[in-house]
């Protein structure tokens, strides 16, 4: 009994996720066929270099094989620095997602880049005014330990559920005529415990996020 229940829960998922995606290839479709109204983004290589406390350290480069997997209309990957330490911002920005870029969770790319998850959760964190809902995992590489903290940035708003993207992406498919969004990703190296870096890695959320809530389009 608890495998067949198990199975019926495994089938139901599957359904979920193969309805939402036939919903949004229809709503990319009604979109498309409408015309997609998708406002400019600013580069992101205009993107500011020093903000709260935070200066640029590296500019970071984005291999033309991931550029290639990933499909993104315009990337960011740069390491930042405060007194408190270092973090790595990378964000991806897809102007349209009816032509098949989307996305990539780094739920997915980083298991694929030797990067296990350790840990997995999601956390608030208040910045700028708002109060964010976003993805937090602990990755591990041999001897190397990672924080990463990332979402989805869609039109103003802050998601961390994948499900949840794809119905705001068929709403706003429909609605708006737009289906731009870009990935957000924070990752902090674990030098001392797993804490302070998450440490880090909040603060410069905080920082960091009123500017790209006013990069990025909305």
């Amino acid at each position: 009994m608890p495998g067949n229940t198990l199975g019926s829960i495994t089938r139901n998922k599957y359904l979920r996720v193969l309805s939402i995606a036939l919903i949004a290839q229809a709503a990319l479709f009604y979109s498309a066929s409408h015309g997609e109204s998708t406002p400019l983004a600013k580069p992101l290589a205009q993107f500011p270099s020093v903000f709260g406390g935070w200066y640029l350290a590296q500019e970071g480069v984005v291999e033309k094989e991931t550029l290639d997997v990933l499909r993104a209309d315009d990337t960011l990957d740069r390491f930042y620095m405060s007194p408190e330490g270092g973090a790595n911002l990378f964000i991806a920005y897809f102007k349209t997602q009816r032509t098949g870029q989307s996305p990539h969770s780094p739920k997915n790319c980083l298991p694929g880049s030797g990067w296990q998850p350790s840990e997995s959760s999601r956390i608030d964190v208040m910045a700028g005014g708002d109060d964010i809902r976003i993805n937090r995992y602990v990755v591990a590489r041999g001897e190397d330990q990672d924080v990463v903290l990332y979402w989805y940035q869609s039109q103003g708003r802050v998601i961390a559920d994948e499900f949840a993207a794809k119905l705001y992406l068929v709403a706003d498919s429909i609605r708006k005529h737009r289906s731009d969004t870009s990935l957000v990703r924070v990752v902090v190296p674990v030098q001392g415990s797993t804490a302070q870096a998450e440490k880090v890695a909040v603060d410069f959320v905080k920082s960091a996020y009123p500017v790209i809530r006013g990069w990025l389009p909305r």
